[in-house]
């Protein structure tokens, strides 16, 4: 077991490296000029110049590189080139919001798809089975802006339950705290983002839950629990069900990350200042920095789902052993 694990802290640690490597250089091959969104075209090239030596622009692509590697050991993630802010405390105020919207929209598709799919599993061949399962796999097909979109003309525009956008309104907060999070304003505005991202996501565990049911049902311990007595609900959650969560169980820290990652498209519908937002507007802006923290934070959250969901499929099933 701990061969396994250094193994893969290797393994994850020769990934993160030659992710870093790929965005360092990638981002400096998009098109555009950092300093063409800071500093106005009219001004002289001087004052340009002087932005690219203090943000190092000025350097040879290596040297910028090795800075920067340097800078990613003391965890220093840079500054802006539009705001000079440090570019953790960006994230970090983006990354709650982002958080607080996708945590709560997951925990809730994952509950509501184990318990949904062992339903129409055990009550294989109904119409509510293929109802349920053609349902599913068309909100799953269904590009997520689409679904944003409707939801907005539906909710928002024609019935008016709900607001179209932002995470509070508009200059009701100008200085945003934690009290803010706290407030009917607030859980309003979360609502419908909410409710659409957890549509969406609900669609693979309840597909997955329900395709591992129907292999688990046909199993021997199945029929021997209806031979000592049990009943049906007994049968259903305390031995189908709960054998059926493994594959479930082990995705969750994967889809974590790939979450976070797909925030992009809805918290750009909806205005969301989340992760996803500002990783839209630092690319607009060819703000490096920025992209490359907000990157390299998903690349992390990836990587230590995958290593999660590894071992936790070995601590769920005892037959799994690690050399």
């Amino acid at each position: 077991m701990t061969r396994y694990i250094l193994r893969r802290l290797f393994y994850m640690a020769v990934t993160l490296f030659a992710m870093i490597t790929l965005m360092f250089f990638l981002f400096r091959m998009l098109p555009g000029d950092p300093t063409a969104t800071v500093i106005s075209p009219a001004l002289d090239e001087a004052a340009r110049e002087a932005m690219r030596r203090r943000f190092g622009l000025d350097q040879p692509l290596f040297t910028q590189y090795l800075a920067y590697l340097r800078n990613l050991a003391v965890l220093d993630f840079g500054m802006s080139f539009r705001t000079s802010a440090p570019v953790w405390d960006m994230i970090e105020l983006r990354l709650v919001n982002t958080l607080l919207l996708i945590l709560p929209s997951m925990i809730a598709a994952y509950v509501i798809g184990a318990f949904g799919g062992a339903l129409i599993a055990w009550h294989r061949g109904g119409k509510a089975e293929g109802s349920v399962v053609l349902f599913a796999t068309a909100v799953q097909s269904a590009p997520l802006f689409w679904l944003s979109m409707l939801a907005i003309l539906l909710f928002s525009i024609t019935l008016g339950w709900f607001p179209t956008g932002h995470i509070v309104t508009p200059g009701k907060f100008p200085d945003p705290t934690w009290r803010m999070y706290l407030t009917w304003d607030f859980l309003h505005h979360l609502a419908l983002p909410f409710l659409v991202n957890t549509c969406y996501q609900l669609c693979f565990p309840l597909l997955l839950m329900r395709s591992t049911m129907l292999s688990t049902i046909g199993e021997d311990y199945v029929e021997l629990a209806r031979m000592k007595g049990l009943t049906e609900r007994q049968v259903l959650y305390g031995h189908a069900m709960r054998n059926s969560l493994l594959p479930l169980a082990t995705t969750l820290p994967m889809i974590l990350g790939w979450a976070v990652a797909g925030s992009v498209v809805i918290e750009s519908v909806f205005s969301w200042p989340g992760l996803g937002l500002l990783m839209i507007e630092a690319i607009t802006r060819s703000d490096y920095p920025v992209v490359q923290g907000a990157f390299l934070l998903i690349a992390v959250l990836t990587i230590l789902g995958t290593f999660v969901a590894d071992l936790l499929y070995g601590l769920l099933d005892p037959r799994i052993v690690y050399r």
